[in-house]
């Protein structure tokens, strides 16, 4: 483990001393001194995007739970995180959270399923936002096929449904050299279910439903098919057909529902243990990621991610969510954290940087692309200077939405304190301590067990205690 330390960022008392941190740092991040409430805040500022008017700037990101039953459906604790959703006053409501559209494709035992069978779960969880957020909210739905990293059976048993060889990935997930690759058949297959399930959120009442291309799974794993052979692999036009393939079935069954992808804009090669990225030096040019520099995949490279909103834009689609990275494998890049889960490693930079990093690509993308609706990811380590980061952000033009995920479970009231004026409440900002993932990792439901008390006091809780003091011991 690195012995790198970083100020924590409850340490800074005032605006003033976080913005120092930031200069002394080369951090180049918009921060405003002040917090502006209502209409006067850029943050409580409306915005049209296509037919939805959307009546303020904060957006929740999709928060998985692994708190589903074990055939799909949504659990009390489920309802309950929903329920903070809709109470947290931001009005524009990302997916809610990763649901997979096949049993082969749950990330876990526990994932939400959306078929026949799970639709009247589904329909109650949207009506529970509703019932707490009040008028005005746009609700999307997340599907997804968790690919490599499905785990549908079993939290201690990977089954995997990969694209193409990984010459890293692979060995991390024990996988011989001639394990099956998903074949163009099957994927035509997965598309079909994409379309089933898009058709069934749209009766159900979501507003729209996001195309995971993100963080390892399925759709983002197809962007990074370089060396695959078929139909799904190789040039780009090939790369992106299943994102093609499933937009048009979805255009042809419910022409009436809008699309959003949530993006992982860039990445990295895997990092170790260690927190020190695994050898590459025999694997130049790098061929195996999304938005990298093929000749220092350390690099982000936004050429062929541009290339991808323009498609985007192209198929009619104008809402996008960019994030970076994956937590499996550089989850430093994906989501900045002071303190790693069980089985990540410490930090290699200040977690400002890997923000910086994203609100940049943000930025430079939203250049891009000005007529499309951005929402913009990682700003939960900012803590107690998220909405004057936030509030900067959206004022200057780098990201429409700032989406808000961590934090939501240890203070889901935050956005409407920000938008109403109120005192914010020091206490209960998330300090990335990492407990919503390593829980997870450990078999238990994902949630905020520092600061949340049902969390906190729960069994689940308990036990999470006891596994990591003995981890530490």
């Amino acid at each position: 483990m690195s012995s790198t330390r970083f100020v924590p960022i409850g340490s800074f008392r005032t605006i003033d001393a976080f913005q120092a941190h930031l200069k002394e740092h080369d951090i180049t991040i918009p921060c405003d001194r002040e917090l502006l409430a209502g209409a006067e805040s850029a943050l409580g500022r409306s915005l049209q995007s296509g037919r939805f008017q959307i009546v303020n700037r904060f957006a929740i990101q999709p928060m998985e739970g692994w708190d589903g039953t074990p055939d799909g459906h949504p659990s009390e604790l489920t309802f309950r995180r929903w329920h903070n959703f809709g109470r947290s006053g931001a009005k524009l409501i990302w997916g809610g959270e990763a649901v997979a559209v096949r049993h082969d494709g749950r990330a876990n035992p526990n994932q939400l399923l959306i078929n026949e069978s799970t639709r009247a779960g589904l329909a109650r969880l949207r009506k529970t936002l509703l019932d707490a957020g009040g008028p005005g909210l746009v609700i999307g739905l997340q599907l997804t096929h968790s690919g490599r990293y499905s785990r549908p059976n079993s939290k201690d048993r990977a089954e995997p449904r990969v694209l193409y060889r990984h010459p890293i990935l692979d060995l991390r997930l024990g996988l011989p050299p001639d394990y099956p690759l998903l074949t163009d058949g099957e994927i035509r297959e997965i598309i079909e279910d994409f379309h089933r399930a898009a058709r069934i959120a749209y009766e159900i009442g979501f507003d729209f439903v996001d195309i995971k291309h993100c963080h390892g799974y399925l759709g983002h794993e197809f962007l990074s098919a370089h060396t695959r052979d078929g139909d799904y692999g190789g040039h780009f036009e090939n790369r992106t057909r299943f994102l093609r393939e499933v937009v048009e079935g979805i255009r042809t069954r419910v022409p009436k529902l809008d699309i959003g992808v949530r993006l992982s804009a860039f990445d990295s090669i895997p990092f170790g243990q260690s927190g020190s990225p695994e050898a590459f030096d025999k694997l130049l040019p790098y061929l195996w990621g999304f938005g990298v520099d093929p000749g220092n995949p350390l690099e982000p490279d936004l050429t062929e991610p541009a290339r991808f909103l323009l498609l985007l834009r192209d198929l009619g689609i104008r809402m996008v969510n960019i994030t970076a990275g994956s937590p499996y494998y550089n989850p430093h890049i994906q989501r900045p954290a002071l303190f790693p889960p069980s089985d990540g490693y410490r930090p290699p930079e200040d977690p400002l940087i890997g923000v910086a990093r994203q609100m940049r690509a943000t930025h430079t993308l939203k250049k891009l692309f000005p007529e499309m609706l951005f929402v913009g990811t990682a700003y939960t380590y900012l803590q107690e200077f998220l909405p004057y980061v936030a509030q900067a952000a959206v004022a200057q033009g780098w990201v429409d939405c700032a989406g808000v995920g961590r934090l939501v479970l240890s203070y889901p009231e935050m956005p409407r304190d920000v938008l109403e004026g109120r005192a914010l409440d020091r206490k209960h900002f998330c300090r990335t301590f990492s407990d919503c993932t390593t829980g997870p990792r450990k078999g238990l439901p994902s949630g905020c067990y520092p600061l949340d008390e049902h969390y906190k006091n729960s069994d689940a809780g308990r036990h999470l205690r006891e596994v990591k003091h003995s981890l530490r011991n």
